[in-house]
């Protein structure tokens, strides 16, 4: 049991950085950003260039993939959604589709359909407490814990953060203030690319890099980012990790492939009884 736990706190975390992504976007433009699960991929298989194909460390590779992800994210920005930002969250949410179907195919014809893998030493696992602990899952947690904090660290304490909440808010009344919505637009999806960035570095240290690999977690990241309260960002974190637990808990009595159907019974439950998610509130983040 207490193994199950660990792991699904691990995989809750993992899935925090996208989920907590996915929200930003949504708190501040309004729209489901469908195309998070792509850009995961693409984030990955940057990083995954930078570390094998040009041999850098893997530390300094997702930074430098980081950065690409995030120049291409302000591109897709300034080609498809601020075209389509008068035209209401559901244009855009369709917009975002066809990004994520262009950028998975982009990266099938330019890397391939095979599976890949980080240049990384090979680590045994360590035996503490009675839980059997990868080292992946250690560079999951440290990494994870230290993105979230500087993100609430920004969004709660510094001009910028406060500017987000503004336009998350009241966009209208952000602009009287004179509160840039340009400005902030340019960062959250900054903040975006460079969180899918992320999370792609750790699946991909989880597992394998492969095209198919954020297409797998579009579900469980639209299902934890619903649970903690898509309006509020931080809530999304809380959701994952609440999400990861349960579905590893699951397994128990259930085989582990139908994972995938307890996201859905846990989305489609939360959409039921509390719309807003357990931790959001109406109106955007708070």
């Amino acid at each position: 049991m207490g193994q199950l736990i660990f792991n699904g706190l691990v995989t809750g975390l993992l899935i925090a950085l996208p989920a907590l992504s996915l929200a930003l976007v949504f708190s501040v433009l309004r729209f489901a950003n469908y195309a998070i699960g792509a850009m995961l991929t693409v984030g990955a298989y940057l990083v995954y260039g930078f570390n094998a194909g040009l041999g850098l460390p893997l530390p300094i590779a997702a930074l430098a993939g980081s950065l690409a992800a995030a120049g291409l994210a302000l591109v897709i920005n300034r080609l498809v959604y601020d075209r389509l930002r008068d035209r209401g969250g559901v244009t855009l949410l369709v917009a975002s589709i066809g990004v994520g179907i262009a950028l998975e195919n982009a990266v099938r014809f330019i890397a391939g359909s095979s599976t890949r893998g980080f240049q990384v030493d090979v680590a045994r696992p360590l035996r503490l407490w009675g839980l059997r602990i990868n080292h992946e899952q250690i560079v999951t947690i440290v990494t994870v814990l230290v993105a979230l904090t500087l993100v609430w660290i920004i969004f709660r304490y510094t001009r910028l953060g406060r500017a987000m909440r503004a336009v998350a808010d009241n966009v209208d009344l952000a602009a009287v203030r004179g509160v840039p919505r340009g400005q902030v637009v340019t960062v959250v999806w900054v903040w975006s690319a460079v969180l899918a960035t992320l999370a792609g570095v750790l699946v991909g240290l989880d597992g394998n890099v492969d095209p198919q690999m954020g297409w797998n977690y579009v579900l469980p990241v639209f299902t934890a980012a619903i649970l903690g309260g898509i309006g509020n960002p931080m809530a999304a974190v809380a959701g994952a990790v609440l999400l990861g637990i349960t579905e590893e808990l699951a397994t128990l009595v259930l085989a582990p492939h139908y994972r995938t159907m307890v996201a859905f019974a846990v989305m489609a439950l939360i959409l039921l009884f509390r719309p807003t998610g357990l931790f959001g509130v109406p109106g955007g983040a708070k």
